[in-house]
């Protein structure tokens, strides 16, 4: 699968977090084989879980599946640059590389505001590919929160 066709699905997968009234960010997990093994939207509200990003779901779906935590060969694909939690989940289970769709100036960690993902003091070394469908991703987020402004 390649990363245009996995952001479409990170994509729908954000458009399911509208369903909960929740920020409208998806996420998957691809395989080494090009599958995706895991999938997840933001579901802080509907949850009441503060870790409820669409990111740490999606790791959590691809490691069960795997049967490990480790995800060495995995891509994660979302749909907004990570914030620093879920950076530090994709550091923790080793994910290799990172398509994101829109940049997140205000809380981005994967090379906006922070670049943990890629700090040498950590020894990171994510593969960070951004761009990929920026526009429909923006798109999603700015119609969300201009309804609520």
């Amino acid at each position: 699968m390649d990363d245009a066709a996995a952001m479409r699905e990170a994509l729908a997968e954000a458009r399911r977090a509208l369903e909960h009234d929740d920020v409208p960010v998806g996420a998957v997990v691809i395989d080494p084989s090009g599958i995706i093994v895991g999938r997840g939207h933001n579901r802080r509200e509907v949850d009441a879980d503060p870790t409820a990003h669409a990111e740490v779901l999606a790791l959590r779906e691809a490691a069960s599946e795997a049967g490990t935590w480790h995800l060495e060969g995995h891509t994660l694909v979302v749909t907004l640059e990570p914030c620093l939690m879920c950076a530090g989940a994709i550091l923790a289970a080793r994910i290799p590389r990172l398509v994101i769709g829109a940049w997140d100036p205000k809380a981005g960690a994967a090379g906006s505001q922070w670049d943990v993902v890629r700090d040498a003091r950590l020894a990171a070394q994510v593969e960070v590919v951004p761009g990929i469908a920026a526009d429909s991703a923006a798109a999603l987020l700015t119609a969300f929160f201009s309804d609520r402004r």
